[in-house]
């Protein structure tokens, strides 16, 4: 006789606190970073966990752990949950871990109650998500869903100058009990808990953002290049000001970009002047232009605005400007079904909810190309990430927690079909 399964909040806040202790730093954030010493630490306590509880471990070539426990139905395909370890530099302790954790919460939580499950449900840590010390980020999905690592990055060194080839053999030595299996292997769908990483959930009063779509991102790379000249002695008709074209610029597309779409967004983040001294006139003026959009065609249209301005401004003041493409992630839609399942879970549970698009992109953006996806988003504090102040109610934890388990009891029991998932849940999913 099953009892329903209920996440045990206290036990789940224990495991947040503890695993924010591996890479602490004095400002209450954490410094994890992918594939270093502190990483290890992490996995070994993860997989020490998963042991504990007799489940089974297992990594692969990218470094990827998976907890498993196996379902009524070993042939088929598994559901995957989790999300990351790593950190940024100067991280928080939710950004991933909490994810991940909560993850291992639903095993646990299904365990405590003696919940067999009809499909094998795994627990994933993926591989460098953040992308701050080796880059790009999101490897491990990548090479999961590519089902190979790259040759680039087996020669790639990190941003401390560290070997990636040996910083990954050393993690993937550091867990010798963890039985290798090859890169990549179907799955049923996949759902990633994450903390939204905005303001919108919290300033909105909603407890869980139901991820629908991510956003398309392009980084582009321009120079204005103009003539440096003196800058006391030289009138304005004579000049050819790279700084004067590309803050024309900028406030252009400030002006029109966002202003004219609620779901663009473009960020200028990096400004740098040739040759930099106070009493010259620029010769070249470099700048980052990030632009996202959850529409592919509106994205592409962004693109040809940057471009427009870019050009008129270049032009007015004499210049010339170059653009390059140094970045291009498309935009991905995740699944009506695991949406669907996510919204029935949360209406259970008498949770609120609400549809959003995911500025960033995660692990699930990856997913979604070889397996139904979506993602579940808890509100924090001030809608402040990749810092140390970053914080998620306990309250938020647990109902986001509470949300993924109730939305893996409905996936592990459904029929996937070709495009995605049936909508029929299991009739015994119970309340919450």
């Amino acid at each position: 006789m099953t009892i329903t399964p209920t996440v045990d909040g206290s036990r789940l806040l224990r495991r947040l606190a503890q695993f924010a202790s591996i890479g602490a730093t004095p400002g209450g954030g954490v410094n994890r970073q992918a594939l270093s010493i502190e990483d290890r630490k992490a996995r070994r306590l993860l997989a020490d966990l998963a042991g504990a509880r007799g489940f089974l471990v297992y990594q692969d070539a990218a470094a990827n752990l998976f907890i498993q426990r196996p379902g009524r139905q070993p042939d088929l395909a598994p559901l995957l949950i989790g999300s990351h370890l790593d950190s940024q530099p100067g991280g928080g302790k939710y950004d991933g871990a909490l994810g991940t954790l909560s993850a291992f919460e639903v095993l646990e939580a299904l365990d405590d109650a003696g919940v067999t499950t009809e499909r094998t449900v795994e627990v994933v840590a993926w591989t460098n998500e953040e992308g701050s010390r080796f880059s790009p980020g999101c490897m491990g999905s990548m090479a999961f869903v590519a089902a190979s690592l790259p040759d680039e990055w087996l020669d790639m060194t990190g941003a401390d100058g560290a070997p990636f080839s040996a910083e990954l053999s050393a993690t993937l030595a550091a867990l010798p009990d963890a039985e290798l299996r090859p890169l990549g292997h179907a799955v049923s769908a996949y759902v990633e808990l994450h903390i939204e990483q905005g303001p919108i959930l919290e300033r909105s009063g909603v407890a869980i953002g139901i991820v629908t779509a991510v956003q398309g991102t392009k980084w582009l790379d321009i120079c204005f290049t103009g003539e440096a000249a003196h800058a006391g002695t030289t009138p304005l008709q004579y000049r050819r000001d790279p700084m004067a074209a590309a803050v024309q610029a900028i406030a252009a597309l400030q002006a029109s970009v966002m202003q004219g779409d609620a779901l663009a967004r473009l960020t200028v983040g990096r400004i740098a002047v040739e040759p930099g001294s106070i009493n010259v006139i620029a010769r070249e003026v470099r700048l980052t232009v990030d632009i996202r959009h959850p529409e592919a065609d509106k994205l592409q249209a962004m693109l040809q605005v940057v471009n427009a301005h870019c050009a008129a401004a270049a032009e007015g003041q004499g210049c010339t400007v170059t653009l390059t493409e140094r970045f291009d992630m498309p935009p991905g839609r995740f699944d009506e079904g695991v949406i669907e399942a996510i919204s029935e879970a949360c209406r259970s549970c008498g949770i609120t909810s609400m549809p959003m698009v995911s500025g960033a992109f995660h692990d699930a953006l990856f997913l979604a190309r070889v397996a139904p996806s979506a993602m579940i988003f808890v509100p924090c504090r001030d809608g402040i990430s990749h810092n140390e102040a970053e914080f998620v109610p306990d309250e938020n934890v647990i109902l986001g927690a509470t949300a993924l388990l109730h939305s893996t009891v409905r996936l592990s029991a459904a029929r996937a079909s070709g495009k995605g998932f049936s909508q029929i849940w299991a009739t015994d999913a119970g309340p919450c």
